[in-house]
């Protein structure tokens, strides 16, 4: 995500304890659970987030079908969750804030559903638990109600569930997804996704990957997206509206879905024609495109307070400018392919996005990357703190995250003093971790190994020191 002056959100991996005290939901029956197996941890120890996500299973798919209320603040949603289990177990968790948990399910049967919090636990009788054995395949199905919370973020920016003039969009960074869905809310473990949403006849829903169907039946309208490609939950989105949907491609036969609202339609039509030229001008400086189609969704000004790279089309709150689109459409492969393991390594997403806008600058505005380079190094809001290191949640879409991110970049390019061996090295990153996730120490080893040197001095200074070092 990113504010339309640039600025984002994240979270990280880990374990913690299932909460001591839980209330039970009503209307979910089940015998007692069984089996030899332990619960699943509830939250990953995040530095950040640390209840955020949950241990115990890797989730495969979400099947998700929303209806939508004509003023777009309730909804009556079914979660089909098919996951692996990562260990035996007995019970496990998903994350949920707000919505009513009318029923669960597992593998066909009740299941009992505790509540504390955004915790939900799911305990499965006796003869589906003695089946959840590690490396097991099992279908979980939570059917829920009610109006989706607005989520208000550590920085005092808003998630989850905005409303719009007409409807409304859901953006997740880093929490907010949980505002809409049960699921494992951590961008460690991504999975795709069949999203299926019926709103009034006339109004439009959009999502991630590719429109399978749209159908109309007693003045609604089913709308049925589908993600191929593995997608972390933050960047999952769902947006209601009156939309005016196009659909072209790019050269290459990349579809171009686009998502727009007829009030900013004229004022935006001119940077969004530049999508296929922002994706072609990236495959050479990145590599092959990660999804298997691009686009945008453009709301009114006012819709969020901040861009956000959804996958496949990136969510902003009015016409973008050509620097915003390039830097939510580089967050394709920084961010989006290449997932942060933690949200400690969000200057994986940022620094390379805001480089990007750099080396477009460069390339289209004959603004070269050193002078970029000098402007973010004169900057004292970069220097705030450590780019891989954030005082707290608060912190994670401050300045040193984007500007001293991109700084530590171009650091590595002059160390390499080869373009050639540098874009080789960016473009192999994105390569190397496709569709996965990544660490900062993921991203030291890589390039160290892939340049042959030793750059302790760049990591301690540039990336972790606590002042602003000198240029040498």
């Amino acid at each position: 995500m990113d504010q339309p002056t640039a600025a984002t959100r994240r979270t990280v991996r880990a374990a913690a304890l299932l909460p001591a005290a839980l209330t039970l939901v009503v209307g979910c029956t089940a015998g007692p659970g069984g089996g030899a197996g332990t619960p699943g941890v509830a939250g990953v120890r995040d530095p950040y987030f640390p209840r955020l996500g949950n241990g115990g299973y890797d989730v495969t798919h979400y099947d998700l079908a929303l209806d939508i209320s004509s003023t777009a603040d309730r909804l009556s949603g079914t979660a089909v969750i098919t996951a692996r289990a990562t260990q035996d177990l007995s019970a496990f968790n998903l994350d949920l804030t707000g919505l009513e948990v009318r029923s669960a399910t597992v593998e066909g049967r009740p299941a009992a559903v505790n509540r504390a919090g955004t915790e939900l636990t799911l305990r499965p009788d006796r003869a589906v638990a003695d089946r959840l054995r590690t490396g097991s395949t099992f279908r979980t199905v939570v059917r829920y109600v009610g109006p989706p919370r607005t989520v208000t973020d550590p920085d005092g920016s808003e998630e989850g569930w905005l409303r719009t003039a007409y409807g409304a969009v859901a953006l997740g960074e880093p929490t907010g997804s949980m505002a809409w869905f049960p699921g494992n809310h951590h961008p460690v473990d991504k999975a795709s996704y069949d999203v299926r949403v019926t709103v009034p006849e006339g109004r439009s829903a959009v999502s991630n990957g590719e429109l399978v169907s749209r159908r109309t039946a007693g003045g609604r309208t089913t709308f049925h997206w589908r993600s191929r490609e593995p997608l972390a939950s933050y960047l999952a989105t769902v947006a209601v509206g009156r939309w005016t949907l196009r659909e072209s491609a790019t050269g290459e036969g990349l579809p171009v879905i686009t998502a727009v609202d007829p009030e900013v339609a004229g004022a935006s039509a001119g940077v969004l024609a530049r999508i296929p030229e922002v994706i072609a001008w990236g495959e050479k400086r990145f590599g092959p495109y990660p999804f298997s189609s691009a686009g945008a969704v453009v709301g009114r000004r006012g819709d969020a307070g901040y861009a956000l790279e959804t996958q496949n089309r990136p969510f902003f709150p009015g016409p973008p400018d050509t620097g915003l689109l390039v830097h939510e459409l580089a967050h394709q492969w920084f961010g989006n392919s290449v997932t942060p393991e933690s949200w400690r390594d969000m200057w994986l997403n940022e620094g390379f996005a805001t480089y990007a806008e750099w080396l477009w600058s460069e390339d289209h505005g004959g603004v070269p990357v050193a002078e970029s380079f000098e402007e973010a190094y004169a900057d004292e809001a970069n220097w705030a703190f450590p780019a891989a290191r954030p005082p707290g949640a608060a912190d994670l879409s401050r300045p040193p995250v984007y500007g001293r991110g991109a700084m530590v970049v171009h650091r590595i390019r002059q160390e390499l003093d080869d373009d050639e061996a540098f874009f080789r090295l960016v473009r192999g990153w994105p390569a190397s971790h496709r569709h996965g996730n990544a660490s900062t120490a993921d991203f030291t080893a890589y390039v160290e190994e892939e340049s042959g040197l030793d750059l302790t001095e760049l990591w301690d200074t540039w990336l972790g020191g606590g002042s602003r070092p000198a240029r040498g």
